[in-house]
C-alpha cells in the first residue's frame, strides 16, 4: 500500500513515472517534490503537515475553498445514486437542472448547453459549432477565425490554433489551422503609446480592418473578456469588449466569448461579460464551474445557432461531437451546489472589500525597480518583473525570476506560480481579508527578496 511507503521514496516514484505538465522534467528531477495531501478551507496541507495558502485557487479553478460541506454532500449524495451514465440517448436530472441555472445566469441570447470535460474541449466545441453553423447556412467561405495576439484558449489542437503564445505554441504551427490576428490591446506593451484609450482606439481600429477585408470569410471571432489570462493577465482597456461585439455584428461575425479563466467570480461579476454589458453568439466555462471540484466543462449558444443543427435525420446537420464523461453526473452535482452558494451566500457582494485590499497592497510594489507593471481586475492579478524599467526590458529566461519567486513564496506557505516573467495571483473568492492579507504579504516580500537578489546579481 502506498500509504506504508516513505515520503522519500513517493517524491522519487513521482519523478521516475510521472511526466507534469508545463514542466521541464529535467529541472524538477533536480528539486524537491511538494506532495500536497488534502485541503482545508483555502489552504493547502503536504504530507509533512505544512500548510500552504492556495494563492492560484489550485490552477484557477477553486471558488470557494477546499473541503466546502456542501459541495462534499451533493456529491456523496450523487454517488449514492450513480456515478456515471453516458450522456448519448440518455439524460438525467442534474445535467436538466445545471443547464436550467446556467441559461439563468448567463447572458440573454444563450439558451442552450452542451457538455464537455475541459475548458480546451469547450473552446474546440464553441469552434466546430461556428464552422458548421455557417456551413449549414450555405456560407461556404466563413472558416476562418480572428484571435487575439497572445491568445490562449486550451492546449488540444484546435484550440491552439486559435492560441497566439509562441513559448506555447509556435513548435505546433505545422499542424494547426490558420487564424487571423487581431493585436491584443496591452497598454504595457503597446507600441507608441501606453495611454489606454489611445491603446484601445488603435487596437479596434486595427481589428476592424481585418473584419472589413475578410468578413465573407470569417467565422467567428473568439476572445478571453477584459483578461486574457495565460498571456499574463493582460487587462484589456473599458470599451475594448463592447466595441469588439459591436464589430462582430456589423460584420455578422459570431462572437466566442471564453470566460474559462474569467468565469465565476474572478473578475468582480460572476462573468466579465456583465461589465459591458455583451452578449455573446457562444460562451465557454470551465474551472470555477463545479467550485474546483471536478473536470466539467459549458459551452451555451444562442437558440438562433441551435436552429441551425436542425433538421431531417437524413439530412445530416447533427452536431456530431461527444466525449464519455459529457455530463458526469457527479461533476454536475458539484457545480449545482457550487452555484447555490453564490446565490446562498451572497458570495459577490462580499469581493469589492477584498478586491479594494489587494489594489491597496499591490501599490506596495510600485516604485520597485524590478516591478515593471501590474495588472489587477477584481481578484486576477500579474505582476511582471523586469531587468530594465525604463526599457520595460524583461528578466533573461535563464535567471528563471519568476520560478524563484514561486519557491520563495512557497517557503513563506504560499503556493503561487509564474507565467515566465509574471506572477500571477488568483486567489479563491472564499479568502478571507485576514488570508488575503497574509497571502500578499507572502508574495510582496517574495517579490522583493528575489527582486533585490537579481539587482545585486548575488545567490542566483
Amino acid at each position: 500500500m502506498a500509504s506504508t511507503r516513505t515520503l522519500e521514496s513517493l517524491s522519487e516514484r513521482d519523478k521516475k513515472y510521472l511526466w507534469h505538465p508545463f514542466t521541464q522534467m529535467k529541472d524538477w528531477a533536480a528539486e524537491d517534490v511538494l506532495m500536497i495531501e488534502k485541503g482545508e478551507g483555502v489552504w493547502l496541507i503536504d504530507t509533512d503537515g505544512k500548510r500552504y495558502l492556495d494563492g492560484v485557487s489550485s490552477l484557477w479553478c477553486n471558488v470557494h475553498g477546499h473541503r466546502v460541506a456542501e459541495i462534499d454532500q451533493a456529491v456523496k449524495d450523487q454517488l449514492d445514486r450513480v456515478a456515471h451514465t453516458t450522456f448519448l440517448g440518455l439524460s438525467h436530472p442534474l445535467a436538466v437542472e445545471l443547464a436550467e441555472k446556467l441559461v439563468h445566469i448567463t447572458p440573454e441570447p444563450l439558451t442552450r448547453v452542451f457538455y464537455s470535460d475541459s475548458g480546451s474541449e469547450a473552446v474546440e466545441i464553441a469552434l466546430k459549432i461556428a464552422y458548421q453553423y455557417w456551413q449549414q447556412k450555405g456560407q461556404k467561405k466563413k472558416q476562418k477565425f480572428i484571435r487575439l495576439s497572445d491568445a490562449y484558449h486550451g492546449d488540444t489542437i484546435g484550440s491552439v490554433s486559435v492560441g497566439g503564445i509562441a513559448l506555447f505554441h509556435d513548435i505546433y504551427r505545422p499542424l494547426l489551422f490558420e487564424a487571423l490576428e487581431a493585436p491584443s490591446p496591452h497598454p504595457y506593451r503597446w507600441r507608441g503609446t501606453d495611454n489606454p484609450e489611445k491603446v484601445c482606439h488603435q487596437a479596434l481600429e486595427r481589428a476592424e480592418a481585418i473584419m472589413k477585408c475578410r468578413a465573407n470569410e470569417v467565422a467567428a471571432f473568439v476572445m478571453e473578456p477584459l483578461v486574457q489570462g495565460a498571456a499574463g493577465m493582460i487587462v484589456h482597456p473599458e470599451g475594448y469588449l463592447k466595441k469588439i461585439r459591436e464589430l462582430t455584428k456589423r460584420y455578422d461575425i459570431l462572437l466566442i466569448l471564453d470566460e474559462v479563466a474569467t468565469g465565476f467570480g474572478r473578475t468582480g461579476s460572476l462573468f466579465a461579460t456583465e461589465q459591458e454589458q455583451v452578449n455573446p453568439d457562444i460562451l465557454v466555462l470551465a474551472k470555477g464551474l463545479t467550485g474546483g471540484y471536478l473536470p466539467l466543462a459549458a459551452t451555451l449558444t444562442s437558440e438562433a445557432l441551435y436552429e441551425g443543427f436542425l433538421g431531417k435525420y437524413e439530412e445530416l446537420k447533427t452536431f456530431f461531437h461527444g466525449h464519455t464523461y459529457t455530463a458526469n453526473p457527479l461533476a454536475c452535482a458539484a457545480a449545482v451546489a457550487n452555484l447555490e452558494i453564490f446565490e446562498k451566500k451572497d458570495i459577490l457582494n462580499t469581493l469589492p472589500e477584498k478586491i479594494d485590499l489587494i489594489r491597496k497592497r499591490l501599490s506596495e510594489l510600485r516604485d520597485q525597480a524590478w516591478v515593471g507593471d501590474i495588472r489587477q481586475k477584481g481578484l486576477m492579478v500579474g505582476i511582471e518583473l523586469v531587468e530594465d524599467k525604463k526599457q520595460k526590458q524583461g528578466v533573461p529566461l535563464h535567471l528563471k525570476a519568476g520560478h524563484r519567486v514561486t519557491l520563495k513564496a512557497r517557503e513563506k506557505g504560499a503556493i503561487i506560480r509564474p507565467l515566465g516573467n509574471v506572477i500571477v495571483l488568483m486567489p479563491p473568492l472564499g479568502m478571507t481579508q485576514q488570508e488575503l492579507n497574509q497571502l500578499m504579504s507572502v508574495t510582496i516580500e517574495s517579490i522583493n527578496e528575489v527582486g533585490k537578489a537579481l539587482t545585486e546579481k548575488s545567490n542566483l
